[in-house]
């Protein structure tokens, strides 16, 4: 348990890192004008392919890690 409490911070900063990045790299769908409630004029439905659905399926699988490897590491400092 003392190896996983040494290492744990450090995989933590990986995954957060490499997390933001694929959020980073996401196109979005809507301009400043859609962010501000007003329409863009593009009323069609989008499907993602390619790079950019593995990127999104990424940015999920490593937000669920992320908020494992938290909750284990308060686990963790509780116990020791």
């Amino acid at each position: 348990m003392q190896i996983i409490a040494k290492i744990l911070p450090y995989a933590e900063i990986i995954v957060s890192i490499v997390l933001i990045t694929a959020i980073l790299l996401q196109q979005s769908g809507s301009g400043v004008g859609g962010a501000l409630g007003g329409g863009d004029g593009s009323g069609f439905h989008h499907t993602r392919r390619g790079f950019e659905k593995f990127l999104f399926i990424l940015s999920i699988v490593l937000g669920i890690l992320f908020a494992v490897l938290a909750f284990l590491a308060i686990l963790i400092k509780a116990r020791y």
